[in-house]
C-alpha cells in the first residue's frame, strides 16, 4: 500500500501471485497486510489449493459437511494422526492385533509372545495387565475384542491340540478382576469370534465331509460357562453353511443395521453412478434365480443321516468321494430353502463372513439367508439348542448375499455406523478362470481399497490401490484395518501403516515401522489418535498435528492465594 493507505495492487493481481505460492507462503504472505490478509482466505483461491496440494480430481466436490475451503484444507493438514508420540516395547514377538474399548480409555493387544496385554489409554500410555495363555496350551493370540459395555474381553488364538493339530480357541476374560472367565474351541483359528450381545459371542466349528467339501458351524456361546444348572443352555447352533472346494467360513463380524438410517458420513455424496457388484444366491444355480422349494419326493432319511455325520453322532457307511456325491445331488434337488425374512423394521443384526465357493482361499463376502437379520430372540442362548433356524427339509442354511470380490481379501473394516464395509484385496487378473480349487489364480502385488454399501449391497466407491504386498499365494495373511468418522487406516506389508480421507479417496498418510504392520485402530472417542502394530515386536501411537500444539502449548502458571491477596490490597 501506499502512505495514504490505497492499495498499490488490485486484489486481483494479488490473487493471481498468491496462486503460484504453496499453501503455508499463502498463509505467510497474509500477515503482511489487511489487503492480502483478505485476499489469502479467498475461496477460489484455496479451492484451486486444495485440488492442486492433495492431487483430488476436479470432479470431487467438497466434503458435504466442510464449510469452506480453507477450513476442508486445514482438516486434511491439521486432524491426520500422523505424529509418533510414544513406542510400546512390552511385547517380545510379531504384534498382530489391537482393539480399543468404546469408551476409548483403554486397549488391547495380541501378539505372537502368546500375551495379552490391557492398556490404559492417557496422555501417557501404560500397561495395566498382561494375560500369559501358554499354560493353557495356546500357540500365540490374534485377536481381541471388548463387548459394548466394555466389562468383557474376547482374546482368540491358535490352541495345540494331540499330535500338533492346531485350532482355534476363544477366551473370555473380565476386566473388572482380569480372571478368566471361560473358553470356547474355534475351528479354523482364523474365524477369530466376534460379540453378538453384551454376554454372547460367535464361535465357528468345523466338520469335513470329503474330500474337498466341509460344513461351518457357527455357535451362540454364553460368556459365562460355569452355570450350575444343565438345564440353562451355554452354547445354541446358529448356522449350518456348506464349504465347497476346501473353502471355510473365516473372519466372522457382527454389523449393527438398526442404525443404517443415520449414516455417519454419505459416501454417495456427488459420487458418480459405479455399476453395481455382482450378488449371487447360493441356493440356485445361476446368479439371478432365488431357490425355490424343496420337492416333495424329498429323501428325509439320507438328510438326517447326514445331519447326525455332521454332529459326530453317526459314521458313515459309505466313502467320503459317494458321501461328497449324495451332498451334491441333495443341494442340487433344491434342498436349500431360505427361512422365512424378519419383520419389516424389526432391528437386527448382519452376520458378515469371508469364504469361496470357487477356490479355498477368501474372495467372497457372505451373508446367511435370514440369519443375516439376527432378532432379538436369536440373540440368547435361550431356548432350543439346535435347528431352530433351519427347516426339516433343508440340510445346509442358505446364503442371502455372496459378494464375490475376485480376488484375495486380506482384511475386512466396519464404518462407526456400521453400514459401509471396507475391503482389502489382492485381485486376480482379468478373466482368470479358476481351474484348480486347490490352485487360485495369481493375485496382484497391488492392494485395492474397496467400499461395499451394506444396506444396498452394492461397491460405492471406485477402488483405491495404494501399496503393495510382497507375499506369494499361499503365504497371504490378515491384515486389519480400521475406520473412523473421516478417515480408513490399513496396515501394509512394505513396513508402513496408511491413512486414508473417506471422502476424497486420497492417502494422507504413511506411517513407519520396522516390519510389517498387521493392525491398526483409531481411538473411537478422538479418531486424532491410532494406534499401529507391527512385526517388529512394537506398538506406536500417533497424533494429529493440532493435538500436538495444544498438548506441546505453555500452560500459565497458577497464581498463589498469597499473590492473588496481594493484588487485591493494591
Amino acid at each position: 500500500m501506499d502512505e495514504g493507505g490505497t492499495p498499490l495492487l488490485p486484489d486481483s493481481l494479488v490473487y493471481q501471485i498468491f496462486l503460484s505460492l504453496g499453501p503455508a507462503d499463502v498463509l505467510a504472505a497474509g500477515l503482511v497486510c489487511r489487503q492480502w490478509q483478505a485476499v489469502s482466505r479467498d475461496e477460489f483461491l484455496w479451492r484451486e489449493q486444495f485440488y492442486r496440494y492433495y492431487q483430488v480430481a476436479r470432479d470431487v466436490p467438497r466434503h458435504p459437511a466442510a464449510m469452506s475451503w480453507y477450513e476442508e484444507f486445514q482438516r486434511l493438514y491439521d486432524t491426520v494422526p500422523c505424529v509418533e508420540v510414544q513406542t510400546l516395547r512390552e511385547h517380545t514377538d510379531q504384534v498382530l492385533h489391537l482393539s480399543f474399548s468404546h469408551s476409548g480409555y483403554q486397549f488391547a493387544s495380541c501378539s505372537k509372545d502368546c500375551t495379552v496385554k490391557i492398556w490404559s489409554n492417557d496422555l501417557t500410555i501404560s500397561l495395566l495387565h498382561s494375560a500369559d495363555m501358554r499354560p493353557y496350551n495356546w500357540s500365540y493370540t490374534q485377536f481381541s475384542q471388548f463387548n459394548k459395555d466394555d466389562s468383557l474381553l474376547l482374546a482368540s488364538g491358535v490352541f495345540l491340540g494331540p499330535h500338533n493339530s492346531s485350532s482355534g480357541e476363544i477366551a473370555v476374560i473380565s476386566l473388572d478382576s482380569f480372571a478368566l472367565l471361560s473358553r470356547v474351541r474355534n475351528k479354523p483359528y482364523d474365524v477369530f469370534g466376534c460379540w453378538l450381545t453384551e454376554t454372547s459371542l460367535i464361535s465357528g466349528n468345523l466338520h469335513r465331509i470329503g474330500d474337498i467339501t466341509s460344513c461351518s458351524v457357527l455357535w451362540l456361546n454364553n460368556a459365562f460357562q460355569d452355570v450350575e444348572s444343565e438345564n440353562v443352555n451355554v452354547v445354541k447352533r446358529l448356522f449350518k453353511i456348506q464349504n465347497l472346494n476346501a473353502s471355510t467360513v473365516r473372519t466372522v463380524m457382527v454389523a449393527d443395521c438398526s442404525r443404517f438410517d443415520s449414516p455417519d458420513l454419505l459416501l454417495e455424496a456427488g459420487d458418480p453412478a459405479t455399476s453395481p457388484c455382482r450378488i449371487f444366491d447360493l441356493g440356485s444355480d445361476n446368479e439371478e434365480v432365488v431357490a425355490g422349494p424343496a420337492p416333495a419326493h424329498a429323501k428325509e432319511g439320507l438328510r438326517h443321516f447326514l445331519d447326525r455325520v455332521l454332529e459326530g453322532r453317526a459314521q458313515p457307511q459309505l466313502s467320503e468321494r459317494m458321501l461328497e456325491t449324495k451332498v451334491a445331488e441333495l443341494l442340487a434337488q433344491g434342498h436349500t430353502k431360505p427361512p422365512e425374512r424378519s419383520a419389516t423394521g424389526a432391528k437386527s443384526k448382519y452376520l458378515i463372513f469371508t469364504t469361496g465357493c470357487l477356490t479355498y482361499s477368501p474372495h467372497q463376502i457372505a451373508l446367511p439367508a435370514g440369519i443375516k437379520q439376527i432378532l432379538p430372540h436369536q440373540m440368547t442362548t435361550a431356548g432350543p439348542v439346535l435347528g431352530e433356524g433351519r427347516g426339516s427339509d433343508a440340510f445346509f442354511d442358505a446364503l442371502d448375499h455372496v459378494i464375490d470380490i475376485h480376488g484375495h481379501i486380506i482384511g475386512m473394516g466396519l464404518s462407526p455406523d456400521n453400514r459401509y464395509l471396507y475391503v482389502n484385496s489382492r485381485a486376480w487378473p482379468n478373466g482368470a478362470v479358476v481351474a484348480d480349487p486347490m490352485q487360485p489364480p495369481p493375485i496382484a502385488e497391488e492392494i485395492d481399497l474397496l467400499v461395499f454399501d451394506l444396506k444396498t449391497m452394492r461397491e460405492v466407491r471406485r477402488a483405491l490401490r495404494a501399496h503393495r504386498a510382497y507375499t506369494p499365494n499361499d503365504e497371504c495373511f490378515f491384515i486389519f484395518l480400521d475406520v473412523s468418522r473421516d478417515f480408513v487406516a490399513s496396515g501394509a506389508e512394505d513396513r508402513h501403516g496408511y491413512i486414508w480421507d473417506r471422502h476424497y479417496n486420497i492417502c494422507l498418510a504413511r506411517l513407519r515401522h520396522e516390519d510389517v504392520v498387521n493392525s491398526v485402530v483409531f481411538s473411537p472417542q478422538e479418531q486424532e489418535l491410532l494406534l499401529t502394530a507391527s512385526d517388529d515386536a512394537t506398538i506406536k501411537a500417533w497424533r494429529s498435528p493440532r493435538t500436538m500444539r495444544v498438548l506441546q502449548a505453555p500452560r500459565p502458571r497458577p497464581r498463589t492465594f498469597f499473590s492473588w491477596l496481594a493484588s487485591q490490597r493494591r
